[in-house]
């Protein structure tokens, strides 16, 4: 069974057998976090790419006042930060939400994945681009859509974005974070948090049990939510002109 991170690259470009089994072995080096430790401090100037395996991490800010505003979610497939070796200094901090299994890439291991397939350099530099076409989508998601469409355009994001990794159903995933997380990250207080996932579910758009999530219609959660998946870049490419690319 492939590693998320590799089933993700898988849809940046066509990857060989080869190309697969090199990805696998660059994530051997793997550790065992627990929630909220932060991985890269802002101002660090870290030494490994992390790549999450397993669980929730996030991009953050911490405020002046002592509140923090998560900017993106990183899920099993992610890379954390494959700019770091260009980057002298990370401007944010990297921290894990849930209990998290995490793969260290030290520079060099980018550098060697990168000189022996072009394939695979596709790939990554695809999961960079696709990150910042998230990054886009989280500013107009934050910026424009009022409360209630501004937490079902995350559900409609996460689930297929977790289908990609083989962790989501048709219309069900596990969202294993706190109520505090999902404020700090809609930009609310609890409180308000709270009423919005109760007139979801009062409107029948979504269903929860525990920390299950199921959406009962995703095409009207969808619609409801102005969502549209293209940001995500999540179209599969394995077009002959990119076979000979390796």
């Amino acid at each position: 069974m492939p590693t998320p991170f590799v089933r993700k690259l898988e849809y940046g470009a066509g990857l060989s057998d080869q190309d697969r089994q090199v990805l696998e072995h660059a994530v051997r080096d793997v550790r065992q976090f627990k929630p909220r430790h932060d991985l890269i401090l802002e101002d660090d100037s870290p030494e490994n790419v992390h790549v999450i395996l397993e669980g929730f991490a996030c991009r953050y800010k911490r405020l002046p006042d002592g509140t923090r505003q998560i900017m993106a979610y990183l899920v099993p497939g992610d890379c954390c930060d494959l700019h770091v070796s260009i980057l002298s200094r990370i401007d944010h901090t990297i921290g894990t939400l849930t209990a998290c299994k995490v793969a260290l890439l030290p520079h060099a291991v980018i550098e060697d994945l990168t000189g022996q397939s072009r394939t695979i350099t596709r790939a990554l530099w695809w999961s960079t681009l696709s990150d910042q076409g998230t990054q886009r989508e989280w500013l107009i998601n934050m910026s424009r859509r009022p409360a209630d469409k501004r937490l079902a355009h995350l559900l409609c994001e996460l689930l297929v974005r977790l289908q990609a990794v083989g962790l989501a159903t048709d219309n069900s995933f596990v969202l294993p974070l706190t109520q505090r997380q999902l404020a700090e990250t809609l930009a609310m207080t609890g409180v308000h948090l709270n009423r919005i996932v109760r007139q979801l579910r009062e409107e029948g758009l979504i269903t929860l049990k525990g920390h299950s999530i199921t959406i009962p219609d995703v095409e009207r959660l969808s619609q409801f939510s102005d969502f549209n998946p293209n940001y995500l870049h999540l179209t599969q490419r394995r077009d002959a002109a990119r076979q000979k690319d390796r």
